[in-house]
């Protein structure tokens, strides 16, 4: 058990953490989260029936383990300051050690509106979103994590895209008449 704990944790450990890093926008929570969510793997490997690839079986507690916090998160918001939760702007890491800074600032400034963007797209639109582009999951995986038909994660996604494409060109819009 300890081989197989070992190998699951090194093959899925940094995908799990980008993933719930996306949803809570928080390392040392999503630090936090992971670890939660090999704790769960520990005690239900043995459950484990096989009926879906091990990925999207750990994909799938750790989306549950981030709607949980994300709920209890909003709970204590909501009672002691009447907000809801929000998401955050994520921290960028350029991963490639080549660019010129303009491109940098350029490539930053892009994937900084995407994400804000994104953020007024509904819950599970930001789901299929990350699950599909950010984790880079096929349409049978994320649909097997969220619990879905993949008929419902395509149209999800679609509807997902049509609504940044439009807030994105919003966007823009409201940029060039700001600079004329």
């Amino acid at each position: 058990m300890r081989e197989e704990f070992e190998r699951l944790y090194t093959t899925y450990h940094q995908q799990l953490f980008q993933y719930i890093y996306y949803l809570v926008r928080n390392r040392q929570t999503a630090e936090e989260l992971v670890q939660e969510v090999y704790i769960k793997v520990l005690h239900a490997y043995e459950t484990f029936e096989g009926k879906s690839s091990e990925k999207t079986w750990l994909y799938s507690i750790a989306k549950h383990v981030s709607i949980d916090w994300i709920r209890k998160q909003s709970r204590k918001k909501r009672k002691f300051e009447g907000k809801e939760f929000e998401w955050s702007e994520r921290e960028f890491e350029i991963q490639d050690k080549e660019p010129l800074p303009e491109d940098i600032v350029v490539e930053q400034e892009e994937m900084a509106t995407v994400f804000r963007e994104l953020k007024r797209c509904t819950e599970d639109q930001q789901q299929v979103v990350l699950l599909r582009y950010v984790q880079g999951l096929s349409i049978t995986e994320s649909a097997e994590i969220l619990g879905w038909t993949e008929s419902k994660v395509k149209t999800t996604q679609h509807r997902a895209i049509k609504t940044l494409k439009k807030h994105l060109q919003d966007t823009s819009s409201l940029r060039e008449e700001v600079s004329k």
